[in-house]
């Protein structure tokens, strides 16, 4: 499938997603929304793919918000229309997907573009990266969940100072607050993101699917934690990755996950 705002390439089992519009800043239009969708979707169903890694083309910016001339023509149900269709048509995909996903941080994330992030399963930033959620300098509010997942990650109080003052963080800041996983230097940062997925990719695929939506349900309204975890901690018993990973530890052997 061709995109025209969107690169997509697989080696050794990682699918890189890069939004392609740097002279944007990579910025979110629809099209661009419908194509991470579309990408997203296509990673999770190839069987080649175990880990996906999401970033943006250029060296300025990971996704530096929505594009601003479209929001310019919303009205209150169009933007309703925009954020219901957005959230579940990408980043309750991105959230929930079976497959470990990774945002790569490169420059500034600011509004749609940190929420996309804080969606993925793990956050690495370079050095010099910048991020924020400045929506209420347009006179809205973070719409792709933005005020829910912050304060799970950062806590209420920061959350709450980081959105109702629009101000950008640095990478430095973001790490302590416990936005990001790892901070790193801008030119080891596809290094870094590539080793940690290899990292990953040598455990269980469908103990990882399990526990993604295990520690999911934790945030979740009507969901008892333990009986959820005890449910999936259980499903794993019935696989062939249980199987091969006991086999594997008692004859003292890496597994060998397929």
């Amino acid at each position: 499938m061709e995109f025209k705002n969107l690169l997509i390439d697989t080696k050794n089992n990682i699918t890189t997603i890069s939004i392609n519009r740097p002279n944007n800043l990579n910025s979110l239009n629809i099209k661009t929304l419908e194509e991470i969708a579309k990408g997203i979707n296509l990673s999770i169903n190839n069987d080649k793919t175990k880990c996906i890694i999401i970033t943006g083309v250029g060296d300025k910016a990971f996704i530096a918000g929505a594009d601003i001339k479209e929001f310019m023509k919303y009205d209150s149900s169009n933007a309703y229309t925009f954020s219901e269709t957005g959230n579940k048509l990408l980043f309750e995909v991105i959230e929930n997907s079976p497959k470990p996903i990774i945002a790569m941080i490169n420059g500034y994330a600011l509004g749609g573009g940190l929420e996309l992030a804080m969606a993925c399963h793990i956050r690495v930033a370079s050095e010099d990266s910048r991020m924020g959620l400045p929506e209420v300098s347009l006179g809205i509010i973070p719409g792709y969940g933005g005020t829910k997942r912050l304060p799970l990650l950062v806590g209420k109080g920061r959350a709450m100072e980081m959105i109702i003052t629009g101000r950008m963080i640095n990478a430095t800041e973001a790490q302590s607050f416990g936005l990001i996983n790892h901070m790193v230097k801008k030119e080891k940062l596809i290094d870094f993101c590539n080793d940690l997925a290899s990292k990953i990719m040598v455990n269980s695929p469908n103990a990882i699917k399990h526990a993604i939506k295990s520690l999911n349900s934790n945030y979740k309204e009507g969901f008892s934690n333990f009986s959820d975890e005890i449910f999936n901690f259980s499903k794993c018993f019935d696989s062939d990755d249980f199987k091969e990973g006991t086999s594997a530890f008692i004859e003292k052997r890496k597994p060998n996950f397929n």
